[in-house]
């Protein structure tokens, strides 16, 4: 058994670098893409500031947003003596079924920020790992945290409570000013971002001025396509309910069902609620108002959740409280811009299925404070933009590795008509019921406490090699051999232009990239 796992490891080395090999040579081949400077609408020229006010022209920074990214950030850089001016769009607490389950990883990178007690006092649930249910079988996948303090865990919430938390600790710093407005255009002169134009809650249209800009406007962001090259892929929708006094089988952990046609996802975010996510994919969802979707998940859905879950599921669906929003991703492609930058959702997005986006967002920020401390002066903003660009290769690996994983395991555990499809779903499942490695390994990348590239890469071809191990055994038949090389194909299909559009040289490779040495400018 030894020698066939070794074996199976060196084969799955050889056929990744092989690929990667490929993947290099091809990137090399199309590397004189141009990127499209012209201004767009969300950019005014401000040769002439007759806008309003001046609010906020002594800060340091401006930052667009004051949601997870853009609260966490306030804090971070108020923390650092910076005058930062926050503008958000609406202050009220937010209300949405997403950005409710933070990773281990993510819990660790608010620790660093010192920003972990904004999950106290909400009524936070710690979880210690992932229950997988398929076909009426299941397993436990929990999180590698014996090195780790005891408070690391990945933690279910209330979205608008914690972003509230958040804005309330950024607020409490003199040198941070949080104000209600909506960011209508960034202000360019001559090539550089130098503030923003907003309208306040009251009507009136203001300008402010600093020499740093940082968008992190969210998903919707109606700034980003000044500041780079959008490809937003919405592959399906997520149906959210809330199940009110459920018991769960597996207390504080986060449960994965799955279901035929894409998975459901339930966890607690609070001492009496449960959150489920139904995913269903395409472009449109059934309607809500005409009864189709309550008829959707009693009938197609509900059959398929756990016994003890069953009850408590119908019974939400028949409270009526049925909300869905976007599953997007969207690989960072930004235009370095003098004077401005974008973050968190704005600047990525990846598949919600494994509740990554916070872990990315806070890793940002860490990545993005550290490069910013050395430098008392941003004022010189060309010069400033080229040294930030080393922001965006800096990321990469944790980032790229987060997004590619929730991403192609959204592909794996979808249902496919595809007998080689179904294969490697079902020895996804396989695989990570055999334990020790074989799920410490994953479930360290997907908390985000192990973010390493090549890890994943070998992981994922483990599976896939495994799945083509119990085709052949005992006796492989042709149509067994045809069924394991096309398994083997989809899984290069899945993986490989993900890695192609987060960047093989940065995720793989970043020291190679030249940003990567970019030292603080000098103080003239």
């Amino acid at each position: 058994m030894a020698d066939s796992s070794v074996f199976g490891w060196i084969l799955c080395s050889v056929i990744t670098l092989v690929a990667l090999c490929g993947v290099v040579l091809r990137r090399r081949k199309q590397k004189g893409i141009s990127v499209n400077r012209t201004k767009t609408v969300n950019i005014v020229l401000t040769n002439n500031r007759e806008c309003g006010s001046t609010e906020g022209s002594h800060a340091d920074v401006i930052i667009v947003g004051a949601g997870v990214a853009g609260s966490a950030l306030a804090y971070t850089l108020g923390k650092d003596g910076r005058q930062v001016h926050v503008i958000e769009r609406d202050l009220t607490e937010p209300d949405r079924i997403v950005g409710e389950f933070l990773q281990p990883g993510g819990y660790l990178k608010l620790m660093e920020l010192g920003l972990e007690d904004c999950v106290e006092g909400i009524d936070a649930q710690q979880a210690f790992g992932y229950a997988l249910f398929k076909d009426g079988k299941h397993t436990r996948l929990p999180y590698p945290l014996e090195k780790f303090h005891p408070d690391v865990s990945g933690r279910g919430f209330h979205n608008g409570l914690f972003i509230q938390r958040m804005r309330g600790k950024s607020a409490s710093l003199p040198n941070v000013h949080l104000e209600q407005g909506t960011v209508t255009s960034l202000l360019e002169e001559k090539g550089i971002i130098r503030g923003v134009k907003y309208k306040t809650k009251d009507g009136r249209e203001l300008t402010a001025f600093a020499p740093l800009t940082i968008v992190c406007d969210g998903c919707s962001s109606n700034l980003r396509r000044s500041l780079c090259n959008p490809k937003v892929d919405i592959p399906s929708y997520f149906v959210g309910l809330v199940l009110e006094n459920c018991h769960l089988p597996y207390s504080n952990y986060g449960h994965v069902i799955l279901s035929d046609p894409s998975p459901i996802v339930f966890y607690k975010f609070s001492s009496t609620e449960v959150r489920c996510l139904v995913d269903v994919p395409g472009k449109r969802v059934p309607s809500i108002a005409s009864g189709e979707m309550a008829s959707y998940l009693k009938t197609v859905v509900a059959p398929q959740v756990p016994p003890e879950i069953y009850d408590s599921f119908v019974a939400a669906v028949n409270k009526g409280n049925i909300r869905t929003m976007p599953n997007r991703s969207m690989p960072a492609s930004p235009h370095p811009t003098p004077g401005a930058l974008l973050m968190g959702d704005a600047l990525n997005m990846r598949n919600a299925l494994t509740g990554g986006g916070m872990t990315v967002a806070l890793s940002d920020i860490v990545v993005l404070r550290n490069l910013l401390r050395p430098l008392r002066d941003l004022n010189d903003a060309p010069t400033l933009c080229k040294y930030l660009e080393s922001f965006y290769t800096l990321r990469k690996p944790v980032a790229s590795t987060i997004n590619t994983l929730a991403d192609a395991l959204y592909k794996v555990f979808c249902a496919s008509p595809d007998q080689a499809r179904k294969e490697m779903r079902q020895a996804c499942f396989d695989y990570l019921s055999l334990g020790g490695v074989f799920s410490t390994g994953p479930i360290s990348l997907l908390s985000g406490l192990n973010p390493r590239p090549l890890s994943l890469v070998l992981h994922f071809f483990a599976v896939a090699i495994y799945g083509v191990g119990r085709l052949l055994l005992p006796f492989p038949s042709p149509k067994r051999i045809w069924i394991g090389a096309r398994l083997i194909s989809g899984a290069s299909g899945i993986i490989f232009p993900i890695i192609k559009a987060e960047g093989v040289r940065q995720m793989f490779f970043p020291a190679m990239v030249p940003a990567y040495y970019r030292a603080p400018p000098l103080v003239k």
